[in-house]
């Protein structure tokens, strides 16, 4: 963002609303499920944002194995680190799409929200396939953000704020997660299975952490609506709020397979 005073402060805020989120943390539980880790495995956390993923699997498999968080911006792993009390995860600084590590290396990685981000979603796929083990699990976790759904609102005021948001917002993948599977399959994975998780927001509080669209504390300068239609969208939501009849579902996805 133009002349923002603290875009490490906005970045890693963005980064803990998102993590404390009831809804991203039920994501979470379902990718955990299905990759099947074991006490003493290798595994690989890219784009890993500021730890707090890798430092559970550090804690929940006892301190044992290895974990690595991998993240392409130097200002989240410098806050993982800070954040860090002794457990065993090594953090470091990489781009997905070229990853510094042998082929075979890890038994198990997850990668959330990063590909819808990228320019080469395949090309990261594919390392992320190249240093997991003969055997170990692949998890990829994304969001399809077509799939946003929103009511309580008058119709044409949403229809408006969502088109210009995949129009001109979101990353450039808007139906990433749906896509998952198939990328799985390209990548020559077996044992590939993708399983549909749907977010339910009751109020504009709890969606907004995960749905910038209906955070108020959000700049006008990001973009996210326009302006001239700001006013408007956010009386709209207080009110809706206020009547309690406010609903905002967004699907992700969680696809794993088997190198």
């Amino acid at each position: 963002m133009a002349n923002d005073p603290d875009p490490r402060g906005r970045l890693i805020g963005a980064l803990d609303q998102v993590a404390a989120n009831p809804e991203i943390q039920r994501v979470r539980e379902v990718a955990f499920a299905a990759l099947h880790l074991e006490p003493g495995q290798r595994i690989l956390d890219a784009g890993a944002g500021t730890g707090e993923v890798a430092r559970l699997l550090a804690t929940r498999l006892c301190g044992s194995g290895a974990i690595v968080a991998l993240d392409a911006s130097p200002d989240a792993i410098a806050a993982a680190l800070a954040r860090d009390e002794g457990t065993r995860v090594r953090y470091t600084q990489g781009d997905v799409t070229a990853l510094d590590f042998p082929d075979r290396w890890f038994d198990a990685v997850r990668c959330e929200r990063v590909l819808q981000h990228l320019a080469e979603p395949d090309v990261a796929v594919a390392e992320l396939a190249r240093v997991t083990r003969a055997g170990g699990r692949v998890c990829l976790v994304d969001t399809d953000w077509e799939s946003v759904a929103v009511d309580g609102l008058p119709r044409p005021l949403v229809a408006r704020v969502r088109e210009h948001l995949l129009a001109t917002v979101v990353g450039q993948h808007l139906d990433m997660g749906r896509t998952l599977r198939r990328r799985l399959l390209g990548a020559g994975l077996r044992e590939v299975r993708a399983v549909p998780v749907a977010l339910y927001f009751p109020d504009p509080l709890a969606a907004a952490a995960v749905l910038p669209m209906v955070n108020p504390m959000v700049p006008a300068e990001s973009g996210l609506i326009p302006d001239d239609l700001r006013e408007d969208w956010f009386g709209a939501l207080g009110e809706a709020g206020e009547r309690g009849d406010f609903l905002a579902t967004l699907t992700m996805w969680v696809a794993t397979a088997t190198v």
